[in-house]
């Protein structure tokens, strides 16, 4: 269950609940939320390896981060080997605590050319990446993975030996294939077969864990030795400290409508101060969705917030919500995907 100091290889964490790197989503001001409630390890957005080692600019501001965000990973995403090593060097040398391959994300785009889960179909790959990566840094490398391309082809477990024997500190396995996409429930069996392979690697559990409860289960479940929040993150970056609580047999914090107001608040301030505001404006119709979502009768804020022409309209709408007042559903609704849990 919880362990707080956590081992990863040479590098010790505050703990073994981490949050995900995801795109479009896991920018700055989001991970600025995420980290005030001290997750063990925090990842920035996915960045492709054919960019980086172009040193496009745009790329590596999906790798900004602040000195309190430590400890810190950044995750590639590539199909070829013969970029590992540069890339796995250039990102120790931005002073990343972890590297992460991705081997998870499903979008066509991404897997058009093997990469993300579309490595899943080469296992002998994901290996030699690795291990180039493992060679070229002192810093620790994971690999995060779904547990096959299709239900006919469940192959977690095999690259879990590969990962291992290629060097790989952790595997993060989220429990649905590529083909599901984000669809139906993740199946813990197979993280909890992955673990069973594991000698030396640590397993980490990923997929439904969208509150305390589910992540007490999911450790339950499979065995795992840490755990990746990701889309559980989406308006409520306290979930973290709910996972602690729970995990060390504490009563939960209940959270008001006034908790929700303050956090989206400082969530829109922290995207102010990083984007332009055309680009404010785009993040907080995102953004507002996520804080809404489980709050009864928030559908016109919801569609006002989506209307709005300017910030200070924006942060005058969420001021003037009536949030002492808002009820919660007692069926919490799970975020939408539309981004990728990479």
């Amino acid at each position: 269950m919880l362990q707080t100091p956590f081992q990863l290889g040479s590098l010790e964490l505050p703990s073994n609940v981490f949050c995900a790197p995801l795109a479009g989503c896991s920018d700055l001001p989001f991970r600025k939320m995420t980290t005030s409630f001290k997750p063990g390890l925090v990842y920035c957005e996915m960045v492709k390896m054919d960019a980086l080692v172009r040193y496009d600019p745009h790329t590596f501001r999906y790798l900004d981060y602040e000195p309190g965000m430590h400890p810190i990973g950044a995750q590639l995403c590539g199909s070829k080997p013969q970029y590992a090593a540069q890339c796995a060097k250039i990102v120790e040398s931005l002073g990343f605590d972890v590297i992460d391959l991705n081997c998870g994300c499903p979008v066509d785009k991404v897997t058009k050319d093997g990469s993300g889960s579309g490595l899943l179909k080469n296992p002998k790959v994901i290996g030699d990446i690795i291990s180039e990566m493992v060679a070229a840094v002192k810093i620790p490398v994971t690999v995060k993975v779904r547990i096959g391309w299709d239900s006919q082809s469940i192959n977690a477990p095999e690259i879990t030996r590969i990962a291992e024997a290629a060097g790989a500190k952790a595997i993060c396995v989220h429990g649905r294939t590529r083909a599901q996409g984000y669809a139906g429930p993740a199946n813990w069996d197979y993280i909890r077969a992955c673990k069973q392979e594991a000698r030396t690697i640590k397993v980490i559990a990923n997929g439904d864990i969208f509150d305390a409860n589910s992540a007490v289960k999911i450790f339950s479940h499979t065995g795992c030795d840490a755990i990746l929040v990701a889309r559980g993150t989406f308006g409520q970056p306290w979930i973290i400290e709910d996972i602690y609580r729970a995990l060390s047999g504490l009563d939960p914090i209940v959270r008001s409508g006034i908790d929700y107001r303050d956090s989206l608040l400082q969530h829109l301030e922290y995207v102010i101060c990083y984007q332009s505001e055309r680009k404010a404006m785009l993040d907080m119709r995102r953004i507002g969705c996520w804080y809404l979502k489980n709050i009864i009768g928030a559908k016109k804020l919801r569609e006002a917030l989506n209307k709005s022409k300017t910030i200070v309209e924006v942060r005058d709408l969420i001021m003037s919500y009536p949030w002492a007042e808002a009820a919660f559903k007692t069926q919490p609704e799970e975020a939408e995907a539309a981004t990728c849990e990479c």
